[in-house]
């Protein structure tokens, strides 16, 4: 039924001619490129001698306050990919891959690097911030790490799918279930508790963790997902620059979901007592015009969930 659309074999959403062109070739992941980079950067670090010149000049570019007050701005970008150690750019690799994976097709890459590096950017600017604020409880320190734009693609990812079941390895070994707005939500709880009670977390999780750039990161992908790439707050027609199509509202026919929330609303229940061809007229057809007008990305969960049953459904008349 969905094949025999001529628009239904192009990309799901579209970045631009021009973005296109330049930075999407054939299966060109923007996932693995910045994964790539971050290997990289830590390999070069291992291989600087600890006292060299060279060394001296590569912990220039971490974050600090310091570095900030001189003028040093680009440190909001290149502390992102800089780490300490192999654990701590494994763990922020695997997030990055596991959730970048996902949001990268569904977003589009200019989208998917907006979010990762401006959460980093935002939850640098958080760390830097507290250090100048609170002098006596966040004394300032070099930061480098990835974690902030990993968090921004978690609270992307709960933003889009809230509901979605994800499962862990708690140390590798013990499975643990739960939902991806829970996941964000114990996530956003332990760093704002790292903030509050600093030593009390650090004695448990460690020390070293940049709490307000994980909440910075976790801001920013949350805000953007739901403000920007779903369109909530340019639904009047004013976009910013750089957001080409954000997601329009439902097609006209479909019910009004409650959603002034932050989570959106589950999907309406699919109407089955409907015959194949008022379901193609009704219900299919004014979503794939949809498709057609502004891409698969546009559509809601319930449109989804509409395409996925009806398939089905046509499918043994």
């Amino acid at each position: 039924m969905l094949e025999d659309r001529d628009y239904m074999r192009q990309p799901a959403y579209d970045d631009g001619p021009s973005f296109q062109r330049l930075f999407r070739w054939h299966n060109w992941s923007w996932t693995m490129v910045v994964l790539a980079i971050n290997i990289a950067v830590f390999l070069v670090k291992c291989a600087l001698p600890p006292e060299s010149v060279a060394a001296r000049y590569y912990w220039d570019m971490a974050l600090s306050l310091d570095g900030i007050k001189h003028g040093y701005l680009w440190q909001l970008l290149t502390y992102q990919f800089m780490h300490g150690s192999f654990w701590h750019i494994f763990f922020n690799c695997w997030a990055i891959f596991v959730f970048g994976r996902i949001l990268e097709p569904l977003v589009g890459a200019r989208n998917f690097l907006i979010i990762f590096l401006c959460s980093g950017v935002l939850g640098g600017v958080c760390q830097v911030l507290t250090s100048y604020l609170l002098p006596d409880f966040f004394p300032d320190s070099s930061v480098v790490g990835a974690s902030a734009g990993a968090f921004g693609l978690v609270a992307a990812f709960a933003a889009l799918f809230p509901e979605r079941e994800l499962t862990m390895l708690l140390f590798f070994v013990i499975p643990i279930t739960m939902r991806a707005k829970t996941l964000l939500i114990i996530s956003a709880a332990l760093a704002l508790g790292g903030m509050v009670f600093p030593s009390v977390f650090d004695h448990i999780l460690g020390g070293n963790i940049a709490n307000a750039a994980h909440l910075g990161g976790m801001l920013f992908g949350l805000v953007y997902v739901r403000k920007i790439v779903l369109g909530h707050w340019f639904s009047g027609g004013f976009r910013p620059p750089g957001v080409r199509n954000p997601i329009p509202p439902s097609y006209p026919d479909a019910p009004v979901e409650k959603s002034p929330t932050f989570w959106r609303a589950k999907p309406a229940k699919f109407e089955a007592e409907l015959s194949p061809d008022e379901l193609l007229k009704t219900q299919v057809d004014p979503i794939l015009d949809k498709i057609s007008a502004h891409g698969l990305h546009s559509l809601t969960a319930r449109e989804r969930e509409i395409l996925e049953k009806a398939s089905g459904k046509i499918a043994k008349r």
